[in-house]
């Protein structure tokens, strides 16, 4: 399916900004986010991917030309169109920094706007297409000693796809973006799992800002670490005088993004009696505020997410089942890294460019033997933890040189080549009877599973769906500890 631009207008919406919106919306089919504010507008930018900006000059709320300037710092790929007062000059300098691509003058109209729109939109996608057949050339030019000696590799980031601010190569997280997309024009609840640092929360955004309610608030609550009366408070609001500290009244969440969604992260940590008001919101879209009488009514979509299995939190009676059914009305499990390696080329490549673009650094690209790295180690940490390494590479390389395996940190300098796809990897279960081979594959997955968690015992629990008390029996058991020897 191709993919729709998104043009993201920075203005007041008076009749004629309004009219522009729904031209480009309507009869060009653009996707079209709007931002009265500029914080709004960095958001926006850091939350969707943008083709074009198109920003009002002079509004009172910020200075378009220099919120351009920024966006060209960090979102270079982005076209920028400013409409200036009708009597306002600016600098050349400020023109320059800005580097936009065209710029009109007021009274706005309507029609030469959006043309100069569509104009913008079709000169990116040719540099792009430029790029890539420029890319292409330099790889395949027999005369190249850096591409002779394969020394580059630049091809990921030409196969990727993007989902928003997901980028990926592999079949399993394209099959999972091909789902949220057809999920995100649903109003049912969401329910993302996986490890920290897997992207759930950019899944989150990237569902909210495909669906109807993209034009409303997306709202963000961790539940982590948080008493029953504080995030009640966060969620539903309170009246002034509800408990101690309430000075004023809150309104709460789910009030603020009525006709939006609301994401709560780490919902497993939410207590049995909180679990209660949440299911009955679900059910029935009641808000009531602490210390008042009146509840009302809010349209929000929830998504939830969570980096503990919930299904093994409900085996154990640790999460209601009733509220685990209502949350999944689409369930996703966002993959970790080291089960999709093939996505690490094609995001250690955006982050370079990324951060050499953040940092005003020349990187020239990647080397071979960087990718080959970096697919060798599991990345405990996921795509937050590739990130940081792409992101201090950048900072260490010199600027108009490639980043290499030079600067790497010493845990994945170290990293072994990684073994074949073979859950069983070569173990052979030692012992005469049943009974000894059953153990010995015990003892082995269980040793396994704590080495690839750094021997945190919480999430090699979870994965091998065992208590804390049942993981510490078997760790006395079978006599493993820390430093022992273990196979990869």
């Amino acid at each position: 399916m191709e993919r729709v631009n998104t043009v993201l207008v920075i203005a007041r919406l008076d009749a004629d900004w309004s009219a522009l919106v729904d031209l480009l919306s309507e009869r060009q089919g653009y996707r079209v986010l709007t931002a009265a504010a500029e914080s709004d507008a960095l958001q926006l930018a850091h939350d969707v991917h943008i083709d074009l900006t198109i920003a009002e000059d002079g509004n009172k709320e910020f200075d378009g030309c220099a919120l351009l300037a920024g966006l060209r710092l960090s979102h270079p790929d982005v076209m920028r169109v400013l409409v200036l007062a009708k009597s306002s000059r600016l600098s050349a300098r400020a023109l320059r920094e800005a580097s936009l691509y065209q710029y009109l003058r007021k009274p706005l109209d309507v029609e030469q706007a959006a043309l100069v729109v569509a104009r913008g939109l079709e000169t990116r996608e040719l540099a792009r297409r430029h790029r890539l057949i420029a890319r292409e050339f330099k790889m395949t030019d027999s005369g190249s000693e850096i591409a002779n000696q394969h020394h580059m590799s630049f091809q990921a980031q030409a196969q990727s796809q993007r989902f928003e601010k997901l980028v990926y190569v592999s079949e399993k997280m394209s099959t999972l973006c091909d789902l949220a997309k057809t999920a995100a024009r649903t109003d049912l609840p969401i329910l993302i799992q996986g490890e920290t640092g897997t992207g759930k929360e950019l899944l989150a955004r990237a569902i909210h800002y495909n669906s109807s309610r993209k034009t409303s608030p997306l709202l963000v609550q961790n539940c982590g670490g948080m008493n029953d009366e504080l995030l009640q408070s966060e969620l539903f609001g309170h009246r002034r005088g509800a408990y101690t500290g309430a000075v004023s009244d809150r309104l709460g969440l789910f009030r603020a993004a009525d006709g939006g969604t609301v994401f709560l992260d780490e919902i497993s940590d939410v207590s049995q009696s909180f679990q209660v008001s949440l299911l009955r919101f679900l059910q029935e879209g009641e808000v009531k505020p602490l210390g008042s009488d009146q509840t009302t009514q809010s349209n929000v979509r929830i998504i939830a997410a969570s980096n503990r299995p919930l299904a093994h939190l409900v085996s154990r009676g640790e999460f209601r089942r009733d509220l685990y059914y209502r949350l999944k009305g689409f369930e996703f499990e966002v993959p970790t890294l080291r089960e999709r390696t093939e996505d690490i080329a094609a995001l250690a490549e955006f982050f370079a460019a990324k951060h050499s673009e953040a940092t005003g650094r020349k990187i020239l690209g990647l080397s071979a033997s960087l990718i080959e790295k970096l697919s060798h180690y599991d990345f405990p940490g996921n795509i937050r933890e590739l990130e940081n390494e792409i992101r201090r590479l950048v900072v260490l390389t010199g600027d108009g040189e490639y980043l290499t395996t030079r600067h790497l940190s010493p845990a994945v300098q170290s990293a072994m080549k990684r073994q074949p796809a073979d859950r069983s990897n070569g173990f052979t279960p030692k012992g005469v009877t049943l009974k000894d081979q059953v153990e010995s594959l015990e003892r082995h997955l269980v040793e396994k599973t704590l080495h690839r968690h750094r021997w945190n015992q919480s999430k090699a629990a979870d994965e091998l769906g065992l208590s804390r008390v049942g993981l510490a029996n078997k760790i006395r058991r079978y006599g493993l500890n820390q430093e022992g020897p273990h196979e990869r």
